[in-house]
């Protein structure tokens, strides 16, 4: 019954409610109970149509009961499972869990047909990199609320500095969040008197970041070349590393926090602390602000 309101709701406009409604053998008067019911109930349960659709799109292989788990976590209270099977299909989000991997984009066409090239930082061999020449940037996993809630942490950080010049944390690994970070991180470049034209941003073929908002903005906007590794997390040792041993140093503060506010104060403040007192044997035991102030004194 509901496939046959919903397939009469979608055709309406272009041939009325009586056609579509008598071919389907549905009374018009059925019609327009269940469409007021429907309208209702969409009403209703509104809050959980955004988060519901994320679940879809980020977890395409979840049923209804994998999919409750999942959204009792994101809205902080328990949803009947009856109601999220009647508003997967009143709002076609089984379309969204079973449709098949898009054809490669434009910049996912550029890349394969690249290929080696991608990686620009296999061109520099033992060539020393300069101080702001390479940022290294991914997302990692952040459980915080004594294991039960995550959120998700994206740092650019430098190769040769080893200073974390941007970083975003959120509930969710998407564009707007790295964009986010890279803002940031453009920022602190030009403070420090990086040159954006001499920047080469290194990460993974994430989504995210063969996404046409990510290089609009950052190749086409900023100027900034942009590095993609073959190998996944192994084409980019330098940031896991990064999150191997910040993740381990503030482990306990992170699961104590309680909302993801206080996560985003935990980060702000464990970063500040990274980047103006940790020192790193790299960089001869300073700072990785020391550092870079080191290399252009003052007169």
């Amino acid at each position: 019954m509901e496939e046959k309101v919903a397939l009469v709701h979608g055709v309406k406009d272009e041939f009325g409610v009586s056609v579509p409604a008598r071919i389907l053998g549905l009374s018009r008067s059925t019609w327009y109970y269940r469409t007021r019911q429907r309208v209702g109930y969409e009403e209703k349960h509104q809050d959980l149509k955004e988060p519901l659709e994320a679940i879809a799109q980020d977890h395409s292989v979840y049923g209804y009961r994998r999919t409750k788990t999942e959204l009792d976590e994101r809205v902080g209270r328990p949803v009947n499972h009856k109601v999220i099977q009647k508003l997967h299909g009143l709002w076609d989000l089984a379309l969204l869990r079973s449709v098949r991997t898009p054809k490669p984009g434009g910049v996912r066409e550029a890349i394969e047909a690249a290929g080696n090239r991608v990686n620009l930082l296999l061109a520099f061999g033992e060539e020393e990199i300069r101080p702001f020449e390479v940022l290294y940037t991914d997302f990692t996993e952040v459980v915080y609320r004594n294991g039960e809630a995550k959120a998700w942490l994206i740092p650019l950080l430098g190769h040769r500095t080893k200073k974390v010049f941007g970083w975003a944390a959120g509930p969710r690994a998407n564009t707007a969040l790295a964009l986010a970070a890279w803002k940031e991180a453009r920022e602190n470049l030009e403070t420090w008197g990086g040159s954006l034209s001499d920047v080469i941003v290194h990460h993974d073929q994430d989504p995210v970041f063969t996404s046409y908002a990510w290089v609009e903005e950052l190749l086409r906007k900023d100027g900034v070349r942009l590095s993609y590794a073959l190998r996944g997390a192994r084409d980019n040792p330098e940031v896991e590393s990064f999150f191997g041993r910040f993740k381990v140093e503030n482990h306990s503060l992170l699961l104590d926090a309680q909302t993801l506010e206080e996560v985003r104060e935990i980060l702000s403040e464990r970063i500040r602390y990274y980047n103006r007192e940790r020192r790193h044997s790299s960089l001869e035991n300073q700072a990785p602000d020391t550092f870079i102030r080191s290399l252009t004194p003052e007169s």
